[in-house]
């Protein structure tokens, strides 16, 4: 039984985590900052000035931004939020853009008062917003996660400073995170407690999904999927995710329920636990528990690797489904391990090239290899430690692929970087 302070930890952790965002998150931060910085120059800017790491650029410059008309880029998310974005509204900061701001943004951009520049930092999420109007000049500062805004200043001076700007925003503590402690707070966890999360996930990311199935987006692969593989749960479970996914990246206007940050993970870390749930007509009960479930286990694997990288995190999401649809069939603690160590023994080399329509088929691919995983798990085979990465205990495995993402993929992230700036710049 956990005490109470860890369940309340556990209940705080799933509420600053599962957010609505509109789109890509990378875009929106974008534009939040953009609409921030608005807020304190007090008119409409003359010039935006847009620095970023390069895991911004890398998460920006292919994906679609909702309510734009079908614009990407970094410049489109700035010029969106500056003129016509709403701060109020979080990470849906664009959902009341019309048809005046979309001509006003396309005129900006067309006249080049926006420049974008690469901003070398160690820190992989990290991007500084400047507008100008006249004499007047705002600046916000973004550093660690998408909302953490470390420095606002206007003309010099600073209206908001963060005390120590190394360091993240603050947040519930997740030392208590531990694949025993996840299995223990869901089984235990009063519904009434969870519910108001696992049903905003279940409302937000299915309609996406039934959205993206509709084939109006990308290559339509959730319909391909079905076809290649019909009459098959593993394959509506891909197909759900994967469609939701292309809908979001492809610039669909309907909100997700993040996890980590990220829409995709939120999407890949519920999506598949509801499908298998509804088809194997599992009860309500069991799989809002199932989606708390994966939803911590999706944070405990990113708490090691970061907000982004090189990773994958569609890996991450799709092991911790796994290993929750393993918990919600009474998969027993050791199955549930061998569910994520075989995942990881698996799939952990898939790279993050950038937010795009085709995270949609990396999405398909770690589901296939997580359910895969899960249903060697539930035949109690599973493969040993010190095979490849894999470590003794799950939990040291996660450690142990968190470092390779974190650490040692740093030098795949720049040369991935340097590939698309090159790019850009042809």
């Amino acid at each position: 039984m956990l005490n109470a302070e860890i369940k309340r930890s556990f209940l705080d952790i799933l509420k600053e985590e599962l957010i609505p965002a509109m789109g890509c998150t990378e875009p929106i931060a974008l534009a939040l900052a953009s609409a921030r910085a608005a807020d304190e120059l007090g008119c409409t800017p003359e010039r935006i000035w847009a620095q970023c790491s390069g895991n911004i650029i890398k998460n920006v410059r292919c994906v679609r931004i909702p309510n734009s008309g079908g614009m990407t880029g970094i410049e489109a998310a700035c010029v969106l939020g500056a003129l016509c974005g709403d701060s109020a509204r979080h990470m849906e900061v664009l959902e009341n853009v019309n048809d005046q701001g979309r001509a006003d943004t396309a005129r900006f951009i067309a006249e080049k008062r926006c420049k974008v520049e690469f901003l070398d930092s160690p820190i992989p999420l990290h991007f500084i917003i400047t507008l100008y109007a006249g004499d007047d000049r705002v600046e916000v500062e973004v550093r660690h996660s998408h909302t953490n805004i470390v420095r606002i200043s206007k003309n010099d001076k600073d209206l908001y400073l963060f005390d120590d700007k190394v360091v993240p925003e603050e947040k519930t503590d997740r030392s208590h995170l531990s694949v025993e402690n996840i299995m223990t707070f869901a089984e235990e966890v009063e519904l009434s407690e969870i519910r108001p999360f696992t049903e905003k996930q279940i409302a937000c990311n299915m309609a996406i999904a039934q959205e993206g199935m509709k084939g109006a987006f990308g290559l339509g692969i959730g319909q391909a999927i079905l076809k290649t593989y019909p009459d098959s749960v593993i394959a509506k479970v891909r197909a759900y995710a994967a469609a939701a996914s292309e809908a979001r990246m492809d610039g669909c206007d309907m909100p997700v329920i993040i996890t980590s940050g990220s829409g995709n993970q939120g999407i890949t870390s519920s999506v598949p636990i509801i499908v298998y749930a509804r088809e194997k007509h599992m009860s309500e009960a069991r799989m809002m528990r199932a989606l708390a479930f994966s939803s911590l286990l999706t944070v405990y694997q990113k708490e090691y690797i970061g907000k982004l990288s090189a990773f994958c995190g569609a890996v991450s999401a799709a092991c911790a489904a796994g290993a929750a649809i393993t918990y919600m069939v009474g998969g027993t603690l050791q199955q549930i391990k061998d569910t994520i160590d075989n995942t990881m023994a698996d799939i952990p080399g898939i790279i993050c090239d950038g937010a795009k329509a085709s995270c949609a088929a990396k999405i398909s691919s770690a589901l296939d290899a997580a359910m895969f995983s899960h249903s060697l798990a539930m035949e109690g085979k599973a493969y040993q430690a010190n095979t490849g990465i894999l470590q003794g205990d799950a939990g040291d495995t996660i450690s142990t692929v968190g470092h390779i993402g974190r650490i040692g993929m740093k030098q795949t992230d720049s040369e991935i970087v340097k590939m698309m700036i090159h790019e850009e710049q042809k």
